[in-house]
């Protein structure tokens, strides 16, 4: 069944951004939040009036029975028993539901949208690589970017970053586009996003990295597809071996 959720996402029509998904699961957990807190608060307000102490019988009740040291909770008649029981089970369904839908969401926003070229999609591959204090971008054709990173607009295309450190540990933060990435020395950690709209986002490094942290910073630009087509042919690889960058910027 999760599976069944994931391939939803198998075709362009119904890919999302990851802001998107965590928006649905946000909203998703308030409202059924909000719904249960308003039934329980509800329905407690509703005995403390009907149950109230109104002095007429003195405050006792010579019908009721008592729970003695150690009895289990049983209620005093069958319909009780059969209201705990339906809210134990109400329950249940409500985390199960919530705990199914919310990791089908998730394993799509790990794994991203399906890479089967078949289905119309296109998917871009960039090198990133983390250093004290910037970022380089490394595209398909070679070319190395500091600090920008340049990408086509469309609603079928998939962005994957491939994100390492140079150096020490940092984090590539999208807070924008609620995207994060952890950037280790040795290892690589890969992300994507949706270049949706037009428009620039700020890149930020989400892990304390030194005196810089505070200014590692960069941004992803969408550009409209001609726009970006006329500027990557005006694009050659890098002869520097990826060093254009420098430890001290």
């Amino acid at each position: 069944m999760i599976d069944s959720l994931v391939l939803e996402h198998a075709i362009p029509e119904s890919w999302r951004a990851q802001s998107e998904v965590f928006s649905e699961i946000f909203f998703v957990f308030l409202a059924i939040g909000t719904t249960v807190g308003i039934v329980v608060v509800t329905y407690t307000l509703y005995h403390v009036y009907k149950y109230r102490d109104t002095g007429e019988d003195g405050g006792t009740d010579e019908e009721f029975d008592a729970p003695q040291l150690g009895e289990l909770p049983r209620g005093q008649e069958g319909g009780k028993s059969k209201k705990l029981f339906m809210s134990f089970g109400l329950s249940a369904i409500i985390v199960i539901s919530l705990v199914v839908y919310s990791y089908g969401l998730l394993l799509y926003v790990e794994q991203g949208p399906s890479e089967d070229i078949d289905a119309g999609g296109e998917t871009m591959e960039i090198e990133v690589t983390a250093y004290q204090f910037g970022w380089q971008f490394e595209y398909p054709n070679g070319h190395v970017e500091q600090n920008t990173l340049r990408v086509p607009q469309g609603a079928n295309r998939t962005i994957r970053l491939h994100v390492t450190s140079r150096d020490t540990w940092h984090a590539l933060g999208v807070q924008s586009m609620h995207v994060k990435a952890d950037a280790i020395p040795g290892q690589t950690d890969t992300t994507w996003f949706i270049p949706q709209e037009t428009g620039t986002h700020q890149i930020e490094c989400f892990e304390l990295c030194g005196i810089g942290h505070s200014q590692m910073v960069g941004e992803i630009i969408i550009m409209e597809q001609s726009e970006f087509d006329d500027w990557y042919a005006g694009t050659e690889p890098d002869d520097s071996g990826g060093d254009s960058g420098g430890e001290g910027q």
